[in-house]
């Protein structure tokens, strides 16, 4: 259902508030740019210092700008599950196409509580996309519970972001064709692809939509060694976006783009001036400028 490359979107600021001029400016950029789908209120959209008006207003805003081009998955998890089915269900009013559930933060769940946890989510209505990201959230999924979950109706995605090619093949195997595998790491993406994943959901994508959907549509296409060109030709960029916590170097490439105003919400901090020079560059050689200096 949910395949590609599929935008992790930024969530523009002017002022404290949302840039809702901005905000539809990107989903142009993006839908020009070729993407498959768009993801709001994740991480990259600075969800967690968002109130709950901010994240309905982003959803609703991107619905109606996207009309129908291309799905809209809204990130609506948290580590309470009554939360989660109260923001899946205000997004499932929203007509979004898919909702974005993390597993839950920071109380470690077993791993019967993360199936359960999913399980209830999926009987809102939205498709979900369960997210894999122990860096963040302290709990794994096992290959036996992305197996649970290929069996539990209509969880149709997992994204997966621990970065662990090994364990990627298995939940890969473990998901069969119940469940798509989509990569929760840019640098991982073309590596899943080659091994039956089903695409991404990007970061670098905000800055570079064109290249990473030439790049998941040449490997579909079975045009390997252009797929594989395209990943080596990304791989600085890729770099350069993590060098601190995402989203900053993302909002600030995107600043540089003239895409959004220099502002992200505390505690995260504006990217540190030693890291410009090498987020520069590395757009540089993917020929990535503001518009009005091409």
């Amino acid at each position: 259902m949910f395949a590609g490359t599929n935008t992790a979107l930024i969530t523009p600021f002017l002022h404290n508030q949302v840039d809702g001029e901005a905000l539809r400016a990107l989903v142009e950029q993006q839908l020009a740019g070729g993407v498959d789908g768009l993801v709001v209120c994740g991480t990259t959209g600075e969800a967690a210092a968002m109130t709950l008006e901010e994240r309905l207003l982003v959803i609703r805003q991107v619905v109606e700008q996207t009309r129908g081009r291309v799905p809209v998955i809204a990130g609506t998890g948290s580590n309470n599950t009554r939360a989660t089915l109260e923001m899946t269900r205000k997004a499932a009013a929203l007509k979004v196409d898919g909702v974005l559930i993390v597993t839950p933060y920071y109380v470690k769940p077993t791993q019967q509580g993360l199936v359960d946890h999913f399980a209830e989510v999926a009987k809102i209505g939205p498709p979900v996309v369960a997210y894999n990201v122990p860096g963040r959230t302290g709990v794994s999924m096992t290959v036996e519970t992305v197996a649970a979950l290929a069996g539990t109706k209509n969880v149709v995605a997992l994204k997966e972001a621990t970065g662990d090619m090994a364990l990627d093949g298995m939940m890969i195997r473990a998901a069969g064709e119940d469940l798509t595998i989509l990569s929760g790491d840019d640098f991982t993406c073309l590596p899943q692809l080659a091994i039956g994943g089903a695409g991404c959901i990007s970061v670098v994508s905000n800055v570079a939509p064109r290249l990473m959907s030439d790049m998941t549509r040449a490997f579909q296409a079975g045009e390997i060694d252009q797929a594989r060109q395209i990943h080596l030709r990304l791989l600085p960029l890729m770099k350069a976006l993590f060098t601190e916590s995402n989203p900053i170097p993302v909002k600030a490439a995107m600043a540089l783009l003239g895409l959004c105003a220099e502002e992200i919400r505390p505690p995260l901090t504006w990217l540190t001036a030693a890291h410009l020079p090498g987020l520069e560059q590395a757009m540089a050689d993917c020929d990535l400028r503001r518009e009005s200096s091409a």
